[in-house]
C-alpha cells in the first residue's frame, strides 16, 4: 500500500520534493481560499513575506515611473492649464499616438477657529448657520481615555467604536528567523 500523499506534500516526502510542488505567490488566485488556509504554517508565512516584498518593490517602481512620467509631462501639463486658466484640474494633450491626461486636484483646507467665528457671527446675526456650513465634532480617543470618568460618562452615548481590518502576520519563533 502507498503512503498518502496530500495536495502538498510535507518535508522530506520521497515522491514529491518539498517545497517544489508548493504554490507560489502567483498560484494563489487560482485556489480556493480553504485550500490556501489548510497550507502549513511554515508555507503561508514564506508567501505572506513574498507578497509583503512584492508589495514594497512594487511601491518603489511605481513610485519611480510616477516621477518619470512628472518629469516628462509636468510642465507642459502646466502650461496646458495656464493657457486654459486654470490652477487645478485636469488637461489634455497629445504625445504621438497617446493622449496624456494630467489630473492636479484641488486640496482644499479651512481654518477652524475661523469658521466657528464665522458660524458664531452668522449665529448673532440672527441666521442659521448650519445653511452655510457643515460642521463636525470629533474627539481624539487618545484624549478621551485619559478624561476623568465623569466626564467620559457624559461622552459615552455619543461614541460608536468599530472594529478595524483583521492584520495577521506570521512570525517565526526560531531565533534568527
Amino acid at each position: 500500500m502507498t503512503p498518502f500523499q496530500s495536495l502538498y506534500a510535507q518535508p522530506g516526502d520521497p515522491y514529491m520534493p518539498y517545497p517544489a510542488n508548493a504554490p507560489r505567490v502567483d498560484d494563489l488566485m487560482s485556489l480556493p481560499p480553504q485550500t490556501v488556509a489548510e497550507l502549513p504554517v511554515e508555507l503561508l508565512a514564506i508567501l505572506q513575506r513574498e507578497i509583503d516584498e512584492r508589495l514594497k518593490h512594487d511601491k518603489a517602481v511605481k513610485a519611480r515611473l510616477d516621477g518619470a512620467l512628472s518629469l516628462r509631462y509636468a510642465s507642459r501639463a502646466a502650461e496646458e492649464r495656464q493657457a486654459a486658466g486654470k490652477d487645478t484640474g485636469t488637461v489634455r494633450f497629445d504625445d504621438g499616438d497617446f493622449t496624456i491626461v494630467a489630473d492636479l486636484p484641488k486640496r482644499i483646507a479651512w481654518d477652524q477657529s475661523q469658521l466657528a467665528s464665522l458660524a458664531k457671527r452668522i449665529r448673532d446675526g440672527g441666521e442659521d448657520p448650519d445653511e452655510y456650513i457643515d460642521t463636525s465634532f470629533k474627539v481624539s480617543e487618545r484624549k478621551y481615555t485619559a478624561w476623568p470618568e465623569y466626564l467620559r460618562q457624559d461622552f459615552e452615548p455619543a461614541r460608536t467604536v468599530k472594529p478595524g481590518a483583521l492584520k495577521i502576520e506570521l512570525v517565526s519563533q526560531e531565533v534568527g528567523q
